[in-house]
């Protein structure tokens, strides 16, 4: 008997919910704040994230759709909640797990220089790997500049962007469920200088 569970179906379009949050920083952003918040109104979204209506309305829409945010019509002004999403990426045996912390950084990205060039210059995948050093640089467990170093990258690139990811990582690891499974550079060995 196969290992693989579940549904083939439903794998496959949250695969491609968590790829459009990764596409598009206004969605992630919308998404993370719902997490964050909780059940809120598009009155919250308009007056919190400072987004016209119209677009409210049709971003929240559209997570409806990819099924990351549900849609509570009992009462006359509806409310909207996010489901938690994960994603766990193995390529070769090199495995990184996609967590709402994820989307949350790439969510703040236009919204921070450093994050946004970081993104523009080295792509989300380095995004990805200084949010493994952002982990224990937040938690002081990590020297800020042995995690700067790690990240090849300028050395004051690196600290401006562990700095940004350090209050992603604040913020999102008490409303992130799956925080414990983003792959944390303690994990890994580490060489002193």
């Amino acid at each position: 008997m196969s290992e693989a569970a579940g549904d083939p179906e439903r794998a496959i379009n949250g695969l491609m919910s968590v790829a459009q949050l990764l596409e598009e920083p206004r969605l992630a952003r919308l998404y993370t704040f719902v997490l964050r918040e909780g059940d809120v109104t598009i009155d919250d979204i308009v007056d919190k994230l400072e987004m016209p209506r119209t677009t409210a309305y049709s971003d929240t829409g559209t997570l409806v759709e990819l099924g990351v945010l549900t849609r509570d019509e009992e009462q006359k002004t509806h409310t909207y909640s996010a489901i938690p999403v994960t994603l766990t990426a193995n390529l070769d045996g090199d495995e990184y797990t996609v967590t709402p912390t994820l989307v949350e950084a790439f969510g703040c990205s236009p919204q921070d220089q450093d994050l946004d060039l970081l993104i523009e210059k080295h792509g989300l995948g380095k995004l990805a790997a200084a949010l493994t050093y952002a982990i224990p640089y937040a938690e002081g467990e990590m020297p800020e500049r042995i995690a700067a170093r790690e990240l090849d990258l300028q050395y004051a690139f690196a600290i401006a962007v562990l700095q940004a990811l350090g209050d992603v990582v604040q913020d999102m690891k008490v409303v992130d469920p799956y925080f414990e499974d983003i792959r944390n550079a303690r994990d890994q060995p580490v060489a002193d200088e």
